[in-house]
């Protein structure tokens, strides 16, 4: 699907590594380009030409954003470094003014770094307490679980919606229902769902959202953070500068604009945030949905296949998205990655930056292969035949 737009693609590269970021349509480089050649002059600072249309594109990307995610309001659209840097924004700008000590955050050891190492200092901060939602035998997220974890002091649900190595499909819609019965905000990371699927934050009533551009054909050093309206005035920035005031005087007296300008200080990233709009007017065309259901038939194909390989282990056939986590018996997870890629087969090794899930998968490093729309059922095939070569283990030694 759409892989005559991907000029690394006219090589023979096999790219099954988009979990951890996706390859560049050259809408992005035109884009990039058409900025630095021909207006290249900075965000709502000046009162000309080229200015002025830095601003209208500009904005023109935080519409387009509130548009893809069915936000109401542009307010509720930060500009970030990141998923990282949203999250961080979250967990410090508004809930370390919102939570006292002894209030419970529950989150769950499939969890990425970014959601969970900023509860850990805040833990350190304030003195809340961290608490673990328990995974089924799938590894995946139920909401009895989450019922049977929450107690009177949790204040605080903090989950990616798709993990980042097990690959489940959390019931998102339901356990915010839920928390909110309960009166406990919900933060999602939404860096393995929002490039896969449509994400429509009203229906599913999220407080709190966060994700990248690089993960969905977009720039990296691009992050998206979301914010429920009637929560606006209440977070706070966590970086001072220009940009975010609206005036100071020698004495100390300041005033900061609002959402969401408040949150971004300093010069963005205006190259790349302009031309994150570009592809999200390109993934418009292509169709949320056309993605997420050749994702899937990607993936069922996939798992057929892989389950014919000798000694491999499938550590997620039971989640939903298309991140596929598996090991071949006996052999060391970086050392399969490496012998792939002397078939020029790029996937993912290690633990994934989820470094707890340990506990629950009972081994530390993993391969990961993550698809996207421009994979196919050929690629899929030539990752088949050399998994299945007779001599694996004498190349890998």
């Amino acid at each position: 699907m759409n892989r005559e737009d991907f000029k690394i693609l006219e090589s023979d590269i096999i790219y099954f590594d988009n979990g951890a970021t996706t390859l560049k349509p050259y809408i992005l480089s035109d884009s990039l380009t058409d900025y630095y050649n021909n207006y290249s002059a900075n965000a709502h600072r000046g009162d000309y030409d080229i200015s002025l249309k830095v601003d209208t594109m500009y904005e023109n990307t935080r519409e387009l954003v509130k548009d893809f995610i069915n936000a109401k309001s542009t307010n509720q659209i930060v500009f970030t470094n990141n998923t990282t840097d949203s999250l961080n924004k979250i967990v410090f700008g508004y809930f370390k003014h919102n939570l006292n000590n002894n209030d419970e955050v529950l989150i769950t050891k499939a969890e990425h770094a970014s959601n969970v190492l900023p509860w850990f200092e805040l833990s350190n901060d304030i003195g809340i307490k961290i608490n673990y939602i328990e995974l089924d035998k799938d590894h995946k997220v139920t909401l009895e679980n989450v019922k049977k974890a929450i107690t009177n002091n949790t204040k605080v649900i903090s989950i990616a919606h798709v993990t980042n190595v097990v690959g489940d499909i959390r019931p998102i819609k339901q356990i915010i229902e839920y928390a909110h019965s309960k009166n406990i905000k919900v933060v999602i990371d939404g860096a393995q769902s929002v490039p896969h699927m449509r994400i429509d934050v009203n229906n599913l009533d999220m407080d709190f959202l966060a994700f990248s551009a690089h993960k969905m054909c977009g720039p990296t050093g691009v992050g998206i953070l979301y914010c429920k309206e009637e929560l606006l005035n209440d977070i706070k920035p966590i970086i001072f500068g220009g940009g975010m005031n609206s005036s100071f005087t020698f004495d100390g007296e300041k005033e900061y604009k609002k959402m969401p300008y408040i949150l971004e200080a300093g010069t963005p990233n205006i190259a790349d945030i302009i031309a994150f709009g570009s592809v999200i007017n390109y993934l418009n065309k292509i169709n949320m949905n056309n993605i997420e259901k050749y994702e899937k038939e990607l993936r069922e194909y996939a798992l057929n296949k892989l389950k014919s390989i000798k000694d491999i282990i499938i550590y997620n056939e039971n989640s939903e998205s298309s991140i596929i986590t598996f090991n071949i018996k006996d052999i060391f997870s970086q050392d399969l990655a490496i012998y792939l890629n002397k078939y020029n087969i790029c996937v993912r090794a290690g633990n994934h930056c989820a470094k707890i899930l340990k506990d629950e998968l009972g081994i530390k490093n993993t391969c990961r292969m993550s698809l996207y729309f421009y994979n196919t059922k050929e690629e899929i095939d030539k990752l088949i035949e050399v998994l299945n070569n007779p001599n694996i283990i004498r190349e890998i030694i």
